[in-house]
Parts: C-alpha cells; structure tokens; sequence
C-alpha cells in the first residue's frame, strides 16, 4: 500500500481554508492510503515559541485533527518529537547536505530577511528535517502546496544523493500528492485576498465562537452593489460567494446570484447575515467536538502513545537499514 505522508506545525487553530481544503483529502486519503499524520513541534523551535504556548498548540491541533475525522484507527497521528529516528535521520542526511544549496532555498532568505536577527542552523536546514520527516517512512506521497513544492523537489534530490552515494535503491523519490481538484476548495480571506490564512490575519477558526463569527463577516470587504445588470463580480464579492457556496445550500446560492445578477443593491447586509448564520451551522459541531476532545486527556494521551509506537516502528525499520548502508554497524 503506497505511504502519505503530511504534517503541520502547531502554531494556530486550524480554519476553514485548512477545512474545505486539506482536510477533505485528507480524509480521502485515509480510506485508501497508509497515511502518517504528524504535529511538527520541532519544526516550529526555530521561531523559539513559549514552551506553554506550544504545548497547548500541540494539544489544540491534535483535537483538532481528531474531531475534523481523522481515526487514528485508520492512520498514524503522531508528535513529531515522539520520533527520535527522525533526529537521527536528520543528522545522517546533514552530511550530505551542501551549504549552497540550502542558503538558495526560498523559505530560508524569506525568513532571514524577515528576521535578521534570528537566522539560526535550524532555519537553515529547515529542508533537511523536513526530508527526514519524509523519507523515515519511505513515504510515496506528500500532499504539499506551492509554497512547499521545493522542498519535496529538495528531498528528492537527498534520497537520489543518498541511493547514489551508497550505490543502492533504497529510499523512493517522494511525489506531490495529487489532490483532486473537484473536493478541494480554495477558501478566500474576508478581507477581499485570493486565500485565507493565519499570516494574513483573514481566518475564520473553526473553534470561533457565533459572536466572532458574526463580527469577522459583517467586516468583510465589500463595495455599493453591482453598477448594472449582469456585470461581473470584483474578486472581494467573489470570494463571498465562493464561501457561501460550501456553506449554505443550492438555492440560498442562487437567490444571492440573481439579485447581483439584478443589479439589486442594499443587499449585503442579508448575504453577510445568511453567511455568517451559515458558517455557524457549519462550525458549530466541529467545535463541540474540539472542546469535547480537549477535556478528555485520557484520549489525547491514548491517541498520542499509540501513534507514537506506530509511527516508531515504521522508523526503526527505516534507521536500522539506513546505518547498514551508511555502515554504521556494531562490531
């Protein structure tokens, strides 16, 4: 059975972009895939978070996973630094990782510039870990966007270095998983940009509670009304409508559609009511199930143990074969 694998650092609550998006697929996946799911707790050192702080995010985003559907009966829901084997891994694939080509990577001069003052190893060989993440389990798949796209092409190239190197067929070369693009929908900001995301501070949570959702709505970017009848949409009332559509039904769709269509105005004080009435709707057993999930840490610590013995007998596998090769051996 072909092996996905796809992680998260645990710095926010996860939103309806993460939702509608990966979640989707991610919960495809499971049915048919040996998929390994990871919270990167040590990815997110880089940025030095308070240690309560990272904590609680790693137990928020474990419940969050949980109560989105992912069954840690079907998949493997671990903690990044549950797995020491990837540290391990990490190390033995530093040597053979160039210096040159790590200060090209895009994220790392993003990050430097953004932060001069903290351009530490460990944003350096960011991509390094992230192979380790990868190739620990061999892993055939990794559901990546844009962003990520070098560094899955980054560890590419580490497993054909290393299979070179040593003269063996061992690691595989990881694809981009291949979403499919009818399920997964791409979730607008409110605040009229083509995404939604935490950086960019235009995020509905699915742990928002009814008021905040009804604030973050109502100061969603619009304009007066359409200027005719049948006239296109600017992108920031777009993107309304593509939200109202995976939230609210057919007809609510159409009605909104028709009076645009119109050239009706005054109306988008009704369509910011009926979308925020309908991400409520949509919202509201998710967080139940969160918080149901978070006050239960017998569960999380079950969850936790298992998927770590899991996903540690998959890396052993990995470790115990890698040092053969390398020849690191006992005598």
């Amino acid at each position: 059975m072909d092996i996905v694998l796809s992680g998260i650092r645990p710095t926010g609550n996860l939103h309806l972009g993460n939702y509608f998006g990966a979640m989707v697929n991610f919960l495809k996946m499971q049915e048919t895939y040996k998929c390994f799911f990871f919270i990167a707790d040590w990815h997110a050192l880089t940025t030095h978070p308070d240690p309560k702080a990272l904590n609680a995010n790693v137990k928020n985003v474990l419940a969050e996973y949980l109560a989105c559907g992912l069954d840690p009966e079907k998949s493997t829901l671990y903690v990044q630094s549950d797995v020491p084997e990837i540290a391990e891994l990490y190390l033995l694939l530093n040597m053979q990782a160039y210096l040159g080509e790590l200060e090209k990577t895009v994220s790392f001069k993003e990050k430097a510039r953004q932060n001069p003052n903290n351009v530490n190893a460990g944003l350096l060989t960011y991509p390094v870990l992230q192979a380790a993440d990868i190739l620990i389990h061999n892993a055939d798949y990794v559901p990546v966007g844009k962003d990520q796209e070098q560094h899955l092409e980054m560890t590419r190239n580490f497993a054909k270095r290393f299979n070179h190197r040593y003269g063996v067929d061992y690691f595989k070369e990881p694809k981009a998983f291949a979403s499919d693009s009818q399920q997964m929908i791409k979730i607008p900001g409110l605040d009229g940009s083509g995404k939604m995301g935490k950086s960019e501070g235009n995020c509905i949570y699915l742990t928002d509670e009814p008021k905040a959702i009804e604030k973050k709505v109502k100061g969603a970017l619009t304009d007066n009304g359409p200027e005719g009848e049948n006239t296109s949409k600017p992108e920031y009332i777009e993107n309304l409508f593509t939200i109202l559509k995976v939230v609210s039904t057919p007809e609510m769709v159409t009605h909104y559609d028709n009076l645009w269509n119109a050239g009706e105005q005054r109306w988008y004080g009704n369509l910011k009511k009926q979308l925020a009435e309908d991400i409520i709707k949509t919202t509201a057993p998710i967080r139940e199930r969160i918080n149901d999930i978070k006050n239960n840490d017998d569960y999380l610590n079950e969850v936790i143990k298992k998927g770590a013995e899991k996903a540690r007998e998959s890396a052993a596998k990995t470790i115990r074969e890698v040092r053969e090769i390398i020849g690191l051996t006992k005598l």
